[in-house]
C-alpha cells in the first residue's frame, strides 16, 4: 500500500466562538482507495501558509510511502531541516497527517485506532465544556456576567455535563505575564461563586487561564480560587515558563494543568519533571499526532500525572483525542465543544455522541468518523485570520479589556 495523493480543506466555522473560525483538515488516498483524514490545529501563520507546509510534508515524506511507517515518517519531519527541535506550526503538520495515516491504518486492518494502541479500557470518555454564549449572542457577554454564566451552567448541567470550564481573567497577551487587575480577581472570584453555587457538586469547575500571569500573580488569584475546589487552574502562566508554573504549583492545593500550546514529548517530559503541573493537556491536532500523544501520556503516568486532551478545533482532532483516551489509563477527562452538534455534527456522516456526561468513543475503523465533504465544500474559507489571536497591546488599567468593565 502507498499513498498516492493529498487534499486539503479550509472550512469557515458558522460560530467561529466554537472551535475558532475555520478547521484545516488534510485528506489522504491510498493506491487501493482507502482514505484517511486528519486536522491541523492552530498555527503562528495564516491557511494558505498552513496548507503549503502539509502538501510540502506530505509530498516530502509521504506520496509513494507506506503509511504503515508512522514512526519513521515522524522522525524524518521532526528533524527536517536540520531542526529536530519541538515548534507549534511543525507540530500541527506533523499532527494532521499523522492521523491520516492511522485512520488508513485502521481501515486496512479494519480496527478502531485505539485497538492499535493498546487495547480500549473504556467504553465513554468523561467530557466537559466551555461556558458558551448562547447562539446569536456577541462579545463573550458569558465572561462579563456571572450570574449569566451561572445560568448556563445549569443549563449545561441539565444536559449531562458533569465539569464546566470557563476564563474571566483577562486578555492574552503577546507582552507576556502580567499581575492580574484587582477589578479581573474580584470578577473571577464572583464567577467561581455564582456558578460553585448553581450547580453546588453535581459538576467540577474548571478555571481555564491562558498564560496571563507572571507566577506571583497567578499564586495571588490562586488562592483566591482554592475555597471553590476547582479540578484544575489552567496555564497559570506563559507555557514557556516551566520554573514559574512549578512556582505557583508549590504554592496552591488546586491541580496545576497545562499542555495545549506544547508539541512532543520532550516538552511535556520537562513539565512533568519539574513537578510543574497534574494534568497534562496534549492537543493531538499540535502534539505530533497519536503516537506521541501515547508517548505523552506514558510519560505523564510514570509522573503520576493525568490526560485531559485539549480540543478547541474540529470534530477529527476531537475524534483523535477519543482514539487515545480510550487507551489511556491515565485519562482524566476530555474537551467536548458543548455536546457535539451543531456544525461539529454537519461536517460528519455519522455524529459524534454525547451521552450521560460523556462522548461514546467511535468504534469504526480508523478514527471512527468520516467527513461530509460536501459540507466541506460548501463552507470554504476565504478570510486571512489567525485561529487564535493574542492582544499585542500592554495591560492598560483604564481599558475595560483588561478590567473586565462593561465598555462606555
Amino acid at each position: 500500500m502507498r499513498i498516492v495523493d493529498i487534499e486539503t480543506f479550509v472550512v469557515a466555522n458558522p460560530r467561529p466562538d466554537l472551535g475558532g473560525p475555520y478547521f484545516v483538515f488534510v485528506k489522504l488516498t491510498t493506491d487501493d482507495g482507502i482514505v484517511g483524514y486528519g486536522e491541523h490545529y492552530g498555527a503562528t501563520f495564516r491557511p494558505p501558509v498552513v496548507v503549503a507546509m502539509l502538501e510540502d510534508l506530505a509530498g516530502a515524506l509521504l506520496i509513494g510511502r507506506d503509511p504503515f511507517l508512522i514512526e519513521r515518517f515522524c522522525r524524518s519531519a521532526y528533524g527536517r531541516g536540520f531542526t529536530a527541535r519541538p515548534d507549534v506550526t511543525l507540530g500541527g503538520a506533523i499532527s494532521a497527517l499523522e492521523m491520516a495515516c492511522w485512520d488508513i491504518i485502521g481501515k486496512a486492518v479494519d480496527k478502531p485506532v485505539h485497538a492499535l494502541l493498546g487495547g480500549q479500557v473504556r467504553d465513554a470518555v468523561r467530557s466537559y465544556t466551555y461556558i458558551y454564549d448562547e447562539p446569536g449572542i456577541e462579545g463573550d457577554a458569558v465572561y462579563r456576567d456571572p450570574e449569566l454564566a451561572a445560568r448556563r451552567a445549569v443549563g449545561y448541567v441539565e444536559k449531562g455535563f458533569t465539569a464546566l470550564k470557563f476564563d474571566p481573567a483577562g486578555p492574552y497577551s503577546s507582552m507576556g505575564g502580567y499581575q492580574p487587575l484587582l477589578e479581573r480577581i474580584e470578577l473571577s472570584v464572583r464567577f467561581c461563586s455564582a456558578i460553585r453555587e448553581a450547580v453546588g457538586t453535581c459538576a467540577d469547575i474548571l478555571f481555564g487561564t491562558h498564560g496571563q500571569f507572571t507566577p506571583a500573580g497567578a499564586i495571588r488569584l490562586a488562592a483566591r480560587l482554592e475555597p471553590y475546589d476547582p479540578l484544575w487552574f489552567e496555564e497559570p502562566v506563559p507555557p514557556d515558563d516551566v520554573e514559574g508554573m512549578a512556582r505557583v504549583r508549590r504554592h496552591t492545593s488546586v491541580p496545576i494543568a497545562a499542555g495545549e500550546r506544547l508539541t512532543g514529548k520532550v516538552e511535556f517530559a520537562r513539565l512533568l519533571e519539574a513537578s510543574a503541573v497534574d494534568i497534562v493537556q496534549p492537543d493531538l491536532g499540535r502534539c505530533g499526532g497519536l503516537l506521541e500523544g501515547k508517548k505523552i501520556a506514558a510519560i505523564a503516568e510514570v509522573h503520576g500525572a493525568q490526560i485531559a486532551p485539549h480540543c478547541y478545533c474540529g470534530p477529527i482532532v476531537a475524534a483523535a483525542n477519543m482514539q487515545l483516551a480510550a487507551c489511556s489509563p491515565n485519562f482524566l477527562i476530555l474537551e467536548a465543544i458543548e455536546d457535539w452538534g451543531g456544525f461539529h455534527a454537519e461536517l460528519l456522516k455519522t455524529p459524534l455522541r454525547f451521552e450521560n456526561g460523556c462522548t461514546v468513543v467511535p468504534t469504526a475503523p480508523g478514527l471512527g468518523v468520516e467527513l461530509d465533504e460536501e459540507v466541506l465544500a460548501a463552507h470554504r474559507y476565504e478570510g486571512d485570520r489567525l485561529h487564535i489571536e493574542m492582544v499585542d497591546d500592554p495591560v492598560d488599567h483604564n481599558d475595560p479589556r483588561w478590567a473586565g468593565r462593561q465598555k462606555g
